[in-house]
């Protein structure tokens, strides 16, 4: 059973074509989790309040690191997705 989430967009596996990393304009690149899965999200995310705890709380416990490029948030990727749920 699968469910769709209005807004997201998620890239199994990141290769290193050009075409693979682009990123739609009014959408940002954020890394998830220990496995680093990528997620391709509306900027207006960032807007949100419960977006921004969530960016806050990853803050204060790990910093910002971004070496693939991207945001790198490293939460459980489905604490993410519970979030940006509630957000489309």
């Amino acid at each position: 059973m699968g469910f769709r989430l209005p807004g997201i967009v998620r890239k199994a596996s990141v290769t290193s074509s050009s075409k693979a990393m682009e990123i739609p304009k009014g959408y940002l690149a954020v890394y998830v989790g220990e496995k680093m899965k990528r997620f391709v999200i509306p900027i207006s995310y960032l807007n949100q309040p419960s977006f921004q705890d969530l960016l806050s709380q990853a803050e204060e416990e790990f910093g910002y690191d971004h070496p693939m490029g991207g945001l790198t948030i490293p939460c459980e990727e489905n604490m993410f997705l519970d979030i940006t749920s509630r957000l489309s």
